[in-house]
């Protein structure tokens, strides 16, 4: 029974509450538990994240560290104050490998000095529904020949400098149109299109051979003409069948998150950590905030399918071997990290990305402006992150007027805008959401100038989008900053 807990333990990966390592954990990790996910909640400085990843490996050498740090708008090192890196999108707009090899080389290098070895990124999705809730910026963009040449980029950089990529969402989040951490999103493209459009950065990454992505994570979502009614990440047929045998992947499978609604709001995360391993899952991602009863509840679940013979223990053994072989290749790699070769974009390269209507690029200079910030309920990936150029423009003497718009609220609030105020909008997903829509229709009736800028993935409608910087990331915030000086845009 010991050595049958300690390889069900070597498949998950818990989250936690605080910035020390609580005993649970400590006392899991000398079991066998694989390792721990970390959160923005669990980094305040980086002693401090030096110090419980030393603990961690302390507890046991072999654990994965691992975290999401797509180096972009989603960000774990940087919570406090936004990614130094351009995103996904920005660096599918910019089109030089050479560059997304050095931020992917960049975020390996803050990893490896934190003490993570594995990296929940590239996000490898394309982005072929520009009104996805949840995926947007994160994805390279909507061509899948431009989103697999850069998601192997990014995965080079980073894993020479000895942190494992992990690409994701297998087999593509995408086309979606909900969100998996809030819903059971399904996407009802034939197999064919699914070929040819999202399963090619995968297949781009099996592909690439050694420099591959060392582990692929799967997604919560049904792909009703591939597996009816079964999410990705407890179906057969999509992971043995299409990852495995199909692509060839030999490297770890990931689950997203356990605590997601898309994979456990209906059967709980012991059933869901059953399902996912019986799938071919090997790492199983539990989610944040975990405990130590909730993480015994797990095993014991697993092993009472292996009792009952419906999940064979050899399927358990397999996984955690895997999982320690990811281990071993991290410590491995470690030792000789490589230059990228390449510089990473500044400023003035990701301003130089940047999508202008006419009539913004005409009507966005000169003083008179006042900014209205729009921020809407967070992304559920990214969290409370802080983003935009809000902190330069403060800096610089403009005036910021900040809406939370979520009910009807903004409507008194910018009755203290002048009328002959011009108004520079700065919002993310403008289009998407409907509240942003009546706030910047309302302003364009009042005001003899209105100009939007979407951070976010910008929709068809060029009135809510007349400039997109396609990330909202600190470096983005600096380039879009940047350039509103040098137009001299002012209160």
């Amino acid at each position: 029974m010991s050595g049958l807990r300690s390889s069900i333990l070597g498949t998950l990966l818990p989250g936690f509450e605080g910035t020390t390592l609580p005993e649970w954990v400590e006392r899991m990790l000398g079991e066998g538990l694989a390792g721990v996910c970390l959160f923005g909640e669990n980094i305040v400085s980086p002693a401090q994240l030096k110090a419980l990843t030393d603990a961690i490996r302390a507890a046991n050498p072999s654990a994965l560290i691992a975290i999401d740090e797509e180096g972009g708008d989603v960000t774990r090192l940087f919570y406090d104050r936004g990614a130094p890196y351009p995103g996904n999108a920005v660096l599918g707009r910019l089109d030089d490998l050479g560059a997304t090899r050095a931020v992917g080389a960049a975020v390996g290098r803050a990893l490896a000095a934190a003490g993570v070895n594995l990296d929940f990124a590239p996000d490898a999705d394309v982005n072929s529904n520009p009104l996805n809730p949840v995926i947007g910026v994160r994805s390279f963009g909507a061509d899948p020949e431009l989103a697999a040449r850069h998601a192997v980029a990014w995965t080079e950089g980073l894993q020479a400098q000895g942190v494992a990529a992990c690409l994701k969402h297998f087999p593509g989040h995408g086309d979606t149109a909900q969100d998996s951490h809030l819903a059971l999103p399904t996407v009802d493209a034939p197999a064919e299109v699914l070929r040819s459009r999202e399963l090619v950065p995968f297949a781009a990454a099996v592909a690439a051979g050694a420099s591959g992505a060392r582990s692929v994570m799967t997604s919560h979502i049904v792909l009703s003409q591939l597996d009816p009614g079964t999410p990705a990440t407890f179906s057969r047929p999509i992971l043995e069948g299409i990852l495995r045998d199909e692509l060839g992947f030999d490297g770890v499978i990931v689950t997203d998150a356990l605590d997601m609604a898309g994979a456990s709001g209906s059967i709980g995360i012991p059933a869901a950590a059953v399902a996912a391993l019986a799938a071919g899952c090997d790492l199983l991602c539990i989610g944040t905030k975990n405990t130590g009863p909730q993480l015994d509840g797990i095993v014991d679940a697993v092993q009472a399918a292996i009792d009952d013979g419906s999940l064979p223990s050899a399927r358990v053994e397999e996984a955690a071997g895997r999982n320690r072989a990811l281990a071993s290749w991290a410590r491995a790699a470690s030792q000789s990290p490589s230059s990228s070769g390449a510089a990473m974009p500044d400023a003035r390269a990701v301003a130089s990305t940047f999508g202008w209507t006419p009539e913004a690029d005409e009507a966005l200079t000169g003083p008179g402006w006042t900014v209205v910030r729009v921020d809407t309920a967070a992304n559920s990936a990214i969290g409370v992150v802080p983003w935009g150029p809000f902190s330069a423009l403060a800096g610089a003497g403009v005036h910021l007027l900040g809406h939370e718009v979520v009910e009807a609220s903004w409507r008194d609030e910018i009755e203290d805008i002048p009328a002959e105020a011009y108004v520079l909008v700065i919002g993310k997903d403008n289009e998407r959401r409907p509240e942003v829509v009546a706030l910047i229709d309302t302003l364009r009736a009042r005001h003899p100038r209105v100009v939007t800028v979407d951070m976010g993935w910008p929709g068809a409608d060029p009135r809510y989008a007349g400039v997109a910087t396609y990330g909202a990331s600190a470096l983005v915030g600096e380039a879009l900053a940047g350039v509103l000086a040098e137009r001299g845009v002012r209160s």
